[in-house]
């Protein structure tokens, strides 16, 4: 009996043990199911250069419209687009035959106007003498006092006539000097060397000269050697950009190079498009100065810079996707006002990161600086060396909670859905 009850005794601890091992094997693999698949990397120092990316086109940094400043029809146009230009070079001739005219008719005015002075010369030394002779007469009391008076009178008379000649002379001189400025406008020269970029006008067509305002545009002389860059920055992010910031211009049609570029101008005048709909757009242009091109580069050329705006040396810093929020209770007792654009402020709450501690993760709150191409700088809340998740999106942005189980797994790369 004592046989019987000891291995009925054994066979209950065996069957016992063997139950406990298949529960916690259960329970291990159930949690082990449950732990959430992720991608980590150990937090170093890098250098990160923070970069505004913008779109815009090529333009030469110097170009001049050329219009006319008299009206007329083209009669001789020697250029054609594309052709290299020295200052000084004819570029157009507008028919002068109207131009020769008006200066010949203001010139024979000129020389009248100086044949009346001369006769006016003439009347007041007649005058002045016949007043100076009464004048003697009279104190010789051989004449009248009326005679005086006359003979005063034919003097002042004479005196009036000359000044009004020279007057006259003034404004007929004046009137040959814009007749003959206007005869030389006729003939329009290349006020810089450069290329004829655009022409707009042909022999034979009518143009109009305003005078002091812009007339017809006849064509366009640009300086192809010192070419920039135009580029629309969003209102967001030129605060960041400064003048004197180094660019790297890619143009569409070398896809192969980079050009180096310096910022030399930021507008302070916004260009708004699609005002006062859901699609309103405020940008800003930046100008920059591409430094010596290997190739041409011709205006209208599609492109695109990055702008470095700052740059942080030895900076503690993780993947931009391994920063991100959450709308719990934690992050909500450390909010931020931020949109104060309408009047009102709303919070949100602390950015996190997810530092790995064992099999599990703890939600961080950081501090960001400077955002690069693929590292984001951490001012405060992470020490060197620790381990961070930097994947699956997925994982970061929804699954991940303070405390979550997690199965570190680096070798493999999160798919598309994980992604998202």
């Amino acid at each position: 009996m004592a046989v019987k009850k000891s291995r009925r005794k054994l066979i209950i601890l065996i069957f016992g043990g063997l139950f406990l091992i298949l529960a916690l094997a259960v329970i291990f693999g159930t949690s082990r199911d449950n732990a959430i698949a992720v991608q980590t990397e150990t937090v170093e120092r890098h250098e990160i250069v923070q970069i505004v990316t913008a779109s815009g086109r090529i333009f030469p940094e110097t170009e001049v419209k050329i219009t006319a400043e008299v009206s007329g029809e083209i009669v001789e146009m020697p250029v054609r687009e594309g052709h290299q230009l020295e200052r000084g070079d004819l570029i157009v001739r507008i028919r002068p035959d109207a131009y020769i005219a008006s200066r010949n008719r203001v010139q024979a005015a000129y020389q009248g106007a100086r044949a009346e002075l001369r006769r006016a010369e003439a009347s007041l030394e007649q005058a002045l003498s016949e007043y100076t002779r009464a004048q003697e007469l009279f104190a010789k009391e051989l004449s009248s006092e009326s005679e005086l008076i006359s003979a005063r009178t034919t003097y002042t008379v004479a005196l009036a006539g000359k000044e009004a000649a020279q007057h006259q002379i003034e404004q007929a001189k004046a009137s040959l000097e814009e007749a003959e400025e206007n005869l030389e406008r006729t003939n329009i020269y290349a006020p810089m060397a450069g290329t004829i970029t655009r022409i707009d006008s042909e022999i034979g067509e009518r143009v109009v000269g305003t005078g002091m305002m812009g007339g017809t545009e006849i064509m366009v002389i640009s300086d192809l050697s010192r070419m920039e860059a135009r580029v629309d920055v969003d209102e967001n992010d030129v605060v960041q950009v400064s003048i004197g910031d180094t660019a790297r211009v890619e143009v569409d049609a070398y896809p192969d190079r980079i050009f180096d570029g310096v910022v030399t101008e930021i507008a302070h005048a916004a260009k708004t498009r699609g005002m006062g709909t859901q699609e309103e757009v405020v940008n800003f242009e930046v100008r920059i100065s591409i430094v010596e091109p290997e190739v041409m580069l011709r205006p209208g050329m599609s492109m695109i810079a990055d702008i470095e705006t700052d740059i942080r040396e030895d900076a503690i810093a993780v993947p931009i996707q391994s920063v991100t929020v959450r709308l719990d209770e934690t992050a909500q007792q450390n909010t931020r006002p931020t949109d104060r654009r309408r009047g009102r402020t709303r919070d949100l709450p602390d950015e996190i990161v997810f530092v790995v501690d064992g099999d599990k993760v703890k939600a961080v709150p950081v501090t960001r600086g400077i955002m690069g191409e693929r590292y984001v700088e951490i001012v405060n809340g992470l020490d060197e060396g620790v381990e961070v998740v930097t994947g699956s999106f997925r994982a970061i942005n929804r699954e991940l909670e303070d405390g979550a189980l997690v199965r570190v797994d680096n070798d493999r790369q999160p798919n598309i859905a994980e992604r998202n």
